[in-house]
């Protein structure tokens, strides 16, 4: 096994780590954002690191997340979510990107405050559409336990709430940047990793 350089170590923390401490030290910082500070010094210390391996393919690099970003028609699939408890009640919003060959891109996650459960199921995919387009993706697969959020998106139901209509708005905006886009209803069991994300912003105050 490669050992690890120090942008690999700052791209696991970013991954993994809630870095609960940092978000609430700094007043406007979110846990989105200080995912991509961490990504942005780990692509700058790569740039001045020389790790041995620079004629390994990328499949097998430990860089290898940075990648999947380099071709013509990049694709990651995206698993959100989101939870209240109360409905309304403390929210949370989730979303997890996965790569084509299963490797998980990120794990995001962000606490909503007060806020109902068709609200954070919108902001889990707004977390997860914009952290995918920072990434360059063009191309996204969208698996969502929301049946009115996959339905609406797909033009089957209408927007009638009024809180839920900017969100809808910007989700639309953000998915039109994409190449191809596809809606896939999910039963909740086979969106564990995101709802487990929606829990863990609320817990953690992501």
């Amino acid at each position: 096994m490669p050992k690890p350089t120090e942008a690999d170590i700052l791209r696991h923390i970013a991954r993994e780590e809630p870095l609960t401490a940092t978000v609430r030290a700094f007043r406007g910082l979110t846990r989105e954002r200080l995912g991509q500070l961490l990504e942005e010094a780990a692509q700058r210390l790569q740039g001045g690191e020389s790790t041995g391996d620079e004629d390994t393919p990328a499949s097998t690099s430990p860089a290898s997340e940075e990648s999947l970003f380099r071709g013509a028609t990049p694709r990651l699939r995206l698993y959100s979510d989101g939870a209240a408890r109360g409905n309304p009640g403390p929210s949370g919003a989730g979303a997890v990107l996965v790569e084509p060959g299963g490797q998980v891109v990120a794990k995001l996650g962000k606490f909503l405050g007060h806020q109902t459960n068709n609200y954070a199921e919108y902001m889990g995919l707004l977390l997860g559409l914009k952290h995918a387009k920072s990434l360059g993706a063009k191309e996204i697969e969208i698996f969502a336990d929301s049946e009115l959020l996959i339905r609406q998106l797909g033009g089957r139901y209408q927007v009638k709430s009024p809180s839920l209509r900017p969100l809808y708005e910007e989700c639309v905006k953000l998915l039109n940047d994409f190449s191809r886009v596809k809606l896939v209803h999910v039963p909740r069991e086979m969106n564990a990793a995101a709802d487990e994300m929606s829990n863990r912003a609320i817990d953690e105050r992501l």
